[in-house]
């Protein structure tokens, strides 16, 4: 049973950064694909960044690319997501999820997901 845990959100005012993380635990995560979504009030969830465990490759939503930044951490089987030149358009709760498929790209491919951290942008 995988779990996961975020932290690290809060209240950051327009063009600053913020960095949230996952921790994991429960399953090596091996070559699985892992994920940070986000949901703003009356909107879907919405998949950010996405990263492959093994081989560090990663795919971002155009919304957040060349501002966002996913890693992790494979000694701390931790996974990150450095957030600069933030928008208030950014503002939501951030989930990180475990997928369970190949095809990673909807929220319906994930099984495991964290409590959530949100994540306020002021302007």
């Amino acid at each position: 049973q995988v779990q996961l845990v975020e932290s690290g959100g809060g209240l950051v005012q327009a063009g600053g950064s913020l960095r949230i993380s996952c921790a994991g635990s429960g399953r090596n995560f091996g070559t699985d694909i892992m994920g940070w979504f986000r949901q703003a009030p009356g909107r879907e969830r919405e998949l950010v960044a996405r990263i492959r465990w093994s081989a560090d490759t990663t795919a971002y939503a155009d919304s957040v690319k060349g501002r966002f930044a996913i890693s992790r951490d494979n000694a701390k089987n931790t996974m990150y997501l450095q957030m600069n030149s933030l928008k208030p358009e950014d503002t939501g709760i951030y989930y990180c999820a475990h997928c369970r498929s190949l095809l990673c790209t909807s929220a319906q491919s994930y099984d495991s997901w964290g409590q959530g951290t949100q994540v306020t942008v002021s302007s």
